[in-house]
């Protein structure tokens, strides 16, 4: 089904009310919005213009603030009472083929303080929602309950929901047979399963490919983001993968057996080695569980939050008792939580809780894991160095994985043209381009998919007046997605009023997309109808409320 977005034009223009300074409520304060720099994500970049030039019509002051990854992140997540607005990205990993992890952690109020609901947003009504389709093992009914929150989130937008991805990569076929190449529902082909499957076609056998942001950790307990999350699901294992057709399967376990709605039995698959050699044991695999749960790893503690108890059987199975029926289980626990050996964590563990910082600042020397590739370097701003694990169950046809940050996606083409990359893990400029590119060069191939994950501009909800459901309602209906489609994306880009992309067709509910219509006469009428207006051309709050926070 086509996606179709409603740009209202009213025959005669909406105004919003100009009254007098004495009957207004204080002037709205000057808004800033955050993004990444032009030159390392110029979609990002420009749709923040865009965005902020449309809220300027409101009679609101904004001001756009570029700040690269890295500081932006730790602003976003660490100080979160002290930004307004940012632009942000949920990337599209495989365990994220269950809708559980966007419609709960994103957004439940449990993970407000420290987790993912970095906005603050709190409705105890959809709390309950989700809650519920966690417990609901019947997928239509479960169904149903996805689809309510999706039109809650709608109805509240706590997120302006911008647009889900039409991800471009492009690789070398003088250098990788394109057969062996796997395109993932949802992910595209940057993805695990082609950095294992990927076959040499001739002598060169390091896959090399570029990130325009840098990696802020390599730490399993931490999910500190995307670009991170492409090295560490490459030495790390899971009990379970979500495969290529976005279905979860047994991987460091042999085998999964689902004996009732709360009873889950894991038999471990024999012979696995950690990277320094020690065997992979059941007892690392119920400290890896325990782990994320121990007050050490906010981050993923809601993955693990269900499980009552691990029981131990015999040194090859486990039993996981869960609190309540998870229908997403083995996707969004089992496929999601890392094993990490408990010969080296459990003494760091029980040091961080001695001290004020958790594992997500910590950062080992030289990462350990089971997974098919071994850490060998990581030179700061400049590349990460895996080697293939020859001895994993899955062995890498490859020799090395080598990440390349390159912050200009010029320089990036270039070097993927020049055959100083060979894989283009990131391409952030038009794609027409990249297209264009290939059909000149004739050794390079293009591959573009929707991706589960989407962009956004998230607000932050502790911060008046991101606080009113109104005032997000106005700002994000006075943007045409159709206008950041064309003009940042050039088109390769889906629009979106929904965290739950159409790449995930069961689950994506067409009707809060379609249904949604924007423009400025909508946005002031919002506004007019909430009760804000102008003095002098400047948007004022309400009634009689006061600002209470300084520019």
């Amino acid at each position: 089904m086509k996606t179709i977005f409603r740009a209202v034009m009213a025959t005669a223009a909406v105004a919003l009310v100009t009254v007098s300074p004495a009957l207004a409520g204080d002037q709205i304060r000057k808004l800033e919005i955050l993004t990444r720099p032009q030159a390392a994500q110029p979609q990002e970049f420009q749709s923040v213009q865009l965005i902020a030039q449309e809220w300027r019509k409101l009679g609101l002051d904004v001001d756009v603030k570029v700040m690269p990854w890295e500081q932006m992140s730790d602003v976003v997540w660490y100080e979160r009472d002290k930004w307004d607005s940012t632009a942000w990205q949920m990337v599209g990993r495989p365990e994220r083929s269950d809708p559980d992890e966007i419609v709960y952690n994103l957004f439940h109020s449990s993970t407000a303080e420290k987790g993912y609901n970095f906005i603050g947003y709190i409705n105890p009504d959809y709390d309950a929602v989700v809650e519920a389709q966690r417990a609901e093992i019947d997928p239509e009914k479960r169904k149903e309950l996805i689809y309510k929150a999706q039109e809650i989130l709608a109805t509240d937008q706590p997120n302006m929901m911008l647009v889900h991805p039409k991800s471009t990569f492009a690789f070398d076929k003088t250098v990788w047979k394109p057969e062996s190449v796997v395109n993932q529902s949802g992910i595209g082909i940057r993805n695990t399963w082609t950095f294992m499957a990927i076959e040499p076609a001739g002598d060169k056998k390091d896959i090399i490919l570029n990130s325009g942001d840098n990696v802020q950790a390599i730490n399993p307990l931490y999910i500190s983001g995307g670009v991170d999350s492409w090295v560490f699901e490459l030495i790390y294992d899971r009990l379970a993968r979500v495969g290529p057709d976005g279905l979860p399967k047994p991987w460091a376990a042999e085998s999964i057996d689902v004996k009732d709605d709360k009873t889950i039995q894991v038999k471990l698959r024999p012979g696995m080695k950690w990277h320094d050699g020690k065997p992979v044991t059941v007892e690392d695999v119920k400290f890896s569980f325990e782990a994320v749960t121990s007050g050490e790893a906010p981050m993923y503690a809601p993955f693990a939050a269900n499980i009552e108890t691990i029981e131990i059987a015999d040194d090859s199975t486990l039993t996981f008792k869960l609190k309540k029926p998870s229908a997403s289980f083995v996707t969004s626990s089992l496929a999601k939580i890392n094993l990490i050996p408990k010969h080296i964590w459990e003494p760091v563990i029980a040091d961080l809780k001695t001290k004020e910082t958790n594992a997500e600042s910590y950062q080992e020397q030289v990462p350990i894991g089971s997974g098919p590739y071994k850490f060998e370097r990581w030179l700061t701003n400049e590349e990460i160095v895996l080697n293939a694990n020859k001895e994993h169950f899955n062995a890498p046809k490859a020799d090395r994985w080598i990440l390349r940050i390159v912050p200009n996606v010029e320089a990036a083409l270039g070097m993927l043209r020049s055959g100083e990359i060979n894989f283009m893990g990131e391409f952030s400029g038009d794609p027409q381009v990249l297209i264009d590119a290939a059909a000149q060069d004739g050794d390079l191939e293009v591959v573009s998919t929707v991706d589960m994950g989407f962009r956004y501009v998230a607000f932050n909800e502790r911060r008046p007046p991101f606080n009113d459901p109104a005032f997000r309602n106005a700002l994000s209906r006075a943007v045409d997605r159709r206008l950041i489609v064309k003009a940042a994306f050039r088109g390769f880009a889906e629009p979106s009023n929904s965290v739950v992309s159409p790449a995930l067709g069961f689950w994506h509910d067409d009707a809060v997309v379609s249904g949604m219509t924007t423009g400025q006469d909508v946005a002031k009428k919002i506004l007019e109808d909430a009760g804000y207006t102008l003095d002098g051309g400047k948007l004022h709050y309400p009634g009689d409320t006061k600002e209470t926070l300084a520019n």
